[in-house]
């Protein structure tokens, strides 16, 4: 089945979460496995308890797995999230169940005391623990965030590097 046009909210207990907009929305039981097709973009919206606006989700392309509850964004993937974190891909995977988010292409994410970006990218659903390969950036690192060296100066911890053998995955680890 396929709806157009669509512009819907999402209520849970009688509250608003989130507002969908999509041009074209495919429901398809029959494949498998089933999905939800949005093939000409999609816009959620998330929504605080007074309908102010706290986050978004937009891509040109997403498919949401309904059975297995994860989501691909494809094309200009931009994220904003609560905390005022925004995110930057053509591709991000999102598994609901186990509150993972990740992307193997470039990715930008931005933070308001951090800008990084590589490409490699893997995070928690809240985007607050995240790992980007390949990275470069700037950022504004508190004290607990250094470690004292061997003459008692303190200094960033170093990155371990990946050692795994991926192609285009070799490169500098950051956990933050």
């Amino acid at each position: 089945m396929t709806t157009y046009g669509v512009n819907t909210l999402i209520s849970d207990s009688g509250v608003i979460k989130y507002r969908i907009i999509a041009e074209e929305w495919e429901v398809n039981e029959v494949k498998n496995p089933s999905r939800w097709t949005f093939n000409k973009g999609l816009l959620l919206t998330q929504f605080d308890l007074k309908k102010r606006i706290v986050g978004f989700m937009q891509c040109d392309t997403a498919i949401y797995y309904d059975k297995e509850r994860r989501w691909e964004l494809h094309g200009h993937v931009q994220i904003v999230t609560a905390n005022n974190v925004e995110f930057y891909s053509s591709e991000l995977f999102w598994d609901e169940r186990n509150h993972e988010i990740w992307s193997h292409k470039y990715s930008r994410i931005k933070t308001p005391d951090k800008a990084l970006e590589g490409n490699w990218f893997k995070s928690d659903e809240q985007m607050t623990v995240y790992e980007i390969r390949q990275t470069k950036g700037w950022g504004i690192f508190n004290e607990r965030e250094f470690v004292p060296n061997s003459d008692g100066a303190m200094s960033m911890p170093s990155a371990s590097i990946d050692t795994m053998a991926h192609k285009n995955l070799q490169g500098v680890v950051l956990n933050r």
